[in-house]
């Protein structure tokens, strides 16, 4: 009987690619923990519990490429992060930031996908397909805050109202999501 012979996996650019991507992921939590940390400190509760919950969104993202990355036998590298805006004007500014941020994320995941298909690596390419879907939705959600910041004219009463009535953000756990190494927060 002969032993199982463990899948080789050549590190490729695809594998290089996600492990910036953990980076990207990491940098885009901390932004959110100090836009979260702006709008608590100017008690808008709703919009500050808003970003804290996408800061914890985006460090899962990054734990999905750490868990993927195990499971296929590359060794991940846990990186510092980029620096982080804490210092805003006015709340269309961090608003902006946000959307501006996930449609870099957007850009990034799209890199990813598109060189798992070049490299032929379906696993990775399946992998990705999900972050894709989840971009649409971030996207979305950021647009959509940024119009109602813009209709609110200043009054972000009507913006905490509108999370507040809209549920913006409070969603379950994605039973089709990748692992989460260590476990969702």
């Amino acid at each position: 009987m002969t032993a199982a012979k463990p899948i080789q996996h050549r590190e490729s650019k695809f594998h290089n690619l996600l492990q910036q991507q953990i980076r990207n992921e990491f940098t885009a939590a901390q932004q959110y923990i100090a836009v979260a940390v702006w709008f608590d400190n100017n008690d808008l509760p709703r919009l500050a519990a808003l970003f804290y919950r996408q800061a914890v969104e985006e460090r899962n993202h990054g734990m999905m490429i750490v868990g993927y990355l195990m499971d296929n036998d590359v060794k991940p590298h846990i990186p510092g992060i980029d620096q982080v805006r804490n210092d805003f004007g006015e709340t269309r500014e961090l608003v902006a930031l946000a959307l501006e941020q996930e449609r870099e994320v957007t850009r990034e995941i799209e890199t990813l996908a598109r060189t798992a298909r070049e490299e032929g690596d379906y696993l990775g390419e399946q992998f990705m397909q999900w972050f894709l879907k989840e971009q649409v939705e971030e996207v979305s959600q950021m647009s959509t805050l940024l119009n109602v910041v813009d209709r609110a004219k200043g009054n972000l009463f009507h913006v905490e109202d509108h999370l507040a009535r809209e549920s913006v953000g409070d969603h379950d756990t994605d039973a089709t999501a990748p692992r989460v190494a260590g476990g969702h927060l």
